[in-house]
């Protein structure tokens, strides 16, 4: 079983205690919205809309970052969120890692996550300074004596963010000096049941060895089936709040819009 008891048990806690404070603390910010209110003619569907939105930014990436910890610490030695990587970057280094991601970009190479290490690697370490911009990891753990950084990422990101998480993981292998696991990671694929497909990262990946969507992300962290039953633990909380969640949405459209 990939989830024991007392993570899913920690998960669902940590999933109850975002809702509860949202319930709390959350009051309709915008009280005009003229095209909308007008388009949908229903206050309440406006309203669930305001809340989910406001639900969503509130827990934004960092739930997932969270649960990620939760899950990996029954199988790793460390494991830290916002992880300062450190280390240094040489002059010969950068020109390199900007020659991959340029090659990549242009499609002039394919990528290859090891052999792009072993390039790296290679190149000169005299005079390398510390960069602070790159410098966290969302995601760091230490298993079997390999040390893992990751990326994560919205699952709908342009050209430019792929590019930036590219490069950062080529940094990291360069601030480490030594081979490494890096992955850009996305908590879900938005194109299931179809692969995940999308033009902004054509080429620039090598899926999926420093790119993990959905599944592969959980269940490389926790073991076969760790995605499955993360999905079933979201479902439990989302039905034990539903009622209390649609109460909400009723008090908040009791507020009416401004009509103008």
């Amino acid at each position: 079983m990939a989830l024991s008891v007392e993570q899913r048990d920690r998960i669902k806690n940590l999933l109850c205690k975002k809702i509860e404070n949202k319930l709390k603390k959350y009051g309709r910010e915008t009280s005009a919205m003229p095209f909308l209110a007008r388009l949908i003619q229903d206050n309440e569907k406006i309203a669930a809309y305001s809340f989910i939105h406001s639900m969503a930014t509130t827990l934004g990436m960092s739930i997932y970052e969270e649960v990620s910890v939760i899950i990996c610490q029954a199988s790793c030695n460390e494991v830290f969120r916002n992880y300062g990587v450190g280390g240094v970057i040489s002059k010969q280094q950068k020109s390199v890692i900007n020659k991959i991601v340029t090659e990549l970009r242009n499609k002039e190479r394919t990528s290859h996550i090891k052999k792009e290490a072993q390039e790296i690697l290679t190149a000169s370490t005299q005079n390398g300074t510390f960069q602070k911009s790159g410098n966290i990891a969302d995601l760091y753990f230490l298993r079997d004596n390999q040390e893992h950084f990751f990326e994560i990422k919205t699952v709908k990101p342009n050209i430019d963010v792929f590019e930036k998480s590219k490069t950062k993981l080529l940094e990291w292998i360069a601030r480490k000096r030594k081979e490494v696991k890096v992955f850009l990671a996305f908590p879900y694929n938005p194109y299931y049941p179809d692969p995940y497909v999308r033009f902004t990262e054509e080429g620039m990946m090598d899926h999926p060895n420093d790119f993990l969507i959905g599944e592969e992300y959980w269940d490389f962290l926790g073991g076969k089936e760790t995605f499955s039953q993360l999905l079933e633990v979201f479902d439990e909380v989302g039905k034990e709040y539903k009622q209390k969640l649609i109460n909400k949405f009723k008090e908040i459209a009791q507020t009416k819009l401004n009509s103008y």
